[in-house]
């Protein structure tokens, strides 16, 4: 059974880091590309990043860009989204999703994409 599995979300300090991870179960995750979302209380779920595993393309949000990393590890069957600097307005519960349709580009943010989700994890910026 395909499964991606979210962990590594908290409550942390503005200006604190996280480090979450999407982990796969029943496919190759080299096989797909990762998208990471979030959905804030009271808003619509949003693209953070993502990464396409044809090329190595990386996308982010303009709200994340210099502030996320996303990577990649193969080996670990695993996909990260390094945060730094995080800020309140971060807070939410943040998805990882997988696609595969190679028609996928500059619209990498719409669901549409992507065939699994995550079931999530909170992430809590707050002093």
């Amino acid at each position: 059974q395909l499964q991606l599995v979210e962990s590594g979300g908290g409550l942390v300090q503005p200006g604190g880091s996280l480090r979450l991870s999407c982990a796969a179960s029943g496919f190759t995750l080299d096989d797909y590309y990762i998208g990471w979302f979030r959905q804030g209380p009271g808003k619509e779920r949003e693209g953070v990043s993502c990464i396409i595993n044809s090329d190595g393309t990386i996308y982010y949000a303009d709200s994340v860009k210099g502030r996320f990393t996303i990577s990649r590890d193969n080996a670990k069957n695993t996909v990260y989204l390094q945060m730094f600097s995080l800020k309140p307005e971060d807070t939410g519960v943040y998805f990882c999703a997988a696609g595969s349709d190679i028609r996928i580009g500059s619209t990498w943010y719409a669901d549409r994409w992507y065939h699994y989700w995550g079931q999530g994890t909170q992430v809590t910026v707050s002093s």
